[in-house]
């Protein structure tokens, strides 16, 4: 037994120096794009602001960008929902082609005034990057999973500073209630790299990733805190479910009324130039960054969460690109700002805490959420955080972002579902 011991280390060291090249590659190749994707993402978002005229082109931007999906690259359009299926059912190769596309239609959305994120393209931008080393490295279907999974670690991790939760999000996203183990070592790796290269390459392009507080003192976890926190988690909950939904309500009703899909995003980037006209405020638009950070210290309207919500699943459900994950930031921490008015919670913690949890739900992925609020926010807030994750992972249900996702376990045992269903395939 001792000497099969002894020889089991050696294909593990080898396998694990395997993976490290390949991973550090990864990193180093999704690192440097994720740079330069929020380099260009803050360019688009500056010129929005100071030439807010150009709100006014969202129709035809939207339009473009449609037209070049359309006759070019229909068979990257999945987006994240076709990375997923990837790693699920490995069969061809990720065309290079989604990085360059979905990188241009994500500034094109942020530069005209459309609603959305950035997550989503990192991902796919880092699984499409990654995929491409299949063929250098003739690696076999199994290993393609993991290749496509450390590709989708790099890129969350260099979008948002975050590489623990980076590399768990890569392992827990596409299922339901299990994670893929085998993949832990490319992941973390990747993710590692990853947010290193983008950090010290956003900082010598004069950038830095954005700090959130949720102050310094963090209340005593009591019964009474302990209720109100699974409250929160529920509130946070519902929220999560009511963006997946209303994204997939306002994209079916455009798939049947519109047949021509070019013209879905000019329609919906019409309504949405008229609708922030009316508003006469560009605070729900874009990425809404400050508004976040806003929303840990200062009292905002307590509809904020709904108008972002609304305007994020009108843009995406017309074909916009770009992610979900920072609207869902948004939605989070302004629900939470409005819960502190009825909650004797602070604010940065109650707004901290939604920032998170609307995350879990939508994305049913509560444990890289955890490691994110952690990450930062610092370890002092972690069990009201982890308390609003789980909760608000439970009450969202079997919905989400990712139509892909597969049960590999249900939430729950009440109206439970089946091992291997999708998502998408839940009526």
């Amino acid at each position: 037994m001792r000497a099969k011991y002894k020889i089991e280390q050696i294909p593990i060291l080898l396998y694990t120096l395997r993976w490290l090249v390949i991973a550090s590659i990864i990193g180093v190749l999704v690192g440097i794009a994720g740079a330069g994707f929020l380099y260009s993402l803050q360019w688009a978002t500056d010129w929005r602001e100071s030439h807010q005229w150009i709100i006014w082109l969202l129709p035809i931007g939207g339009a473009f960008v449609g037209l070049l999906y359309h006759y070019w690259g229909k068979e990257v359009e999945g987006g994240n929902n076709l990375l997923l299926e990837e790693i699920h059912n490995p069969k061809k190769i990720i065309p290079f082609k989604m990085a360059p596309l979905v990188l241009f239609g994500t500034i094109m959305t942020h530069l005209f005034g459309g609603s959305a994120g950035r997550e989503g393209t990192a991902v796919q931008m880092g699984a499409s990057i990654s995929d491409q080393l299949t063929r250098i490295f003739r690696l076999k279907p199994r290993d393609r999973k993991m290749i496509v999974i450390a590709g989708i670690s790099a890129g969350f991790a260099a979008v948002f500073g975050t590489p623990l939760a980076g590399a768990i999000f890569g392992l827990e996203v596409y299922f339901i209630g299990k994670m893929r183990y085998t993949a832990i070592i490319p992941s973390f790796f990747a993710a590692i790299v990853g947010n290193y290269t983008t950090h010290h390459l956003v900082e010598y392009l004069g950038m830095n990733h954005t700090h959130y507080d949720v102050g310094s003192v963090i209340p005593e976890m009591t019964p009474l805190n302990l209720g109100l926190a699974i409250i929160a988690g529920i509130l946070f909950g519902l929220a999560g479910r009511a963006f997946s939904k209303s994204t997939a309500w306002v994209g079916a009703q455009f798939k049947k009324y519109v047949k021509y899909p070019p013209l879905r995003p000019f329609i919906g980037g019409l309504v949405l130039a008229i609708v922030v006209w009316l508003m006469g405020t560009t605070r729900y638009i874009g990425l809404g960054v400050p508004t976040i950070v806003e929303a840990f210290h200062t009292p905002l309207p307590y509809y904020a969460f709904a108008i972002k919500l609304l305007l994020t699943a009108w843009t995406l459900g017309a074909g916009y690109k770009g992610g979900e994950v920072t609207p869902l930031f948004f939605i989070g921490a302004t629900l939470g700002n409005a819960l502190s008015f009825i909650m004797p919670l602070p604010m940065g913690l109650l707004a901290g805490m939604g920032f998170v949890a609307v995350f879990a739900a939508a994305a049913n992925t509560p444990i890289a959420c955890i490691f994110m609020a952690i990450e930062l926010f610092g370890g002092e807030s972690g069990l009201y955080v982890a308390i609003a994750c789980l909760v608000a992972y439970f009450f969202s249900g079997h919905s989400g972002i990712y139509k892909s996702q597969i049960i590999g376990q249900s939430k729950h045992l009440l109206y439970g579902r089946e091992e291997g269903e999708k998502l998408g395939d839940i009526k």
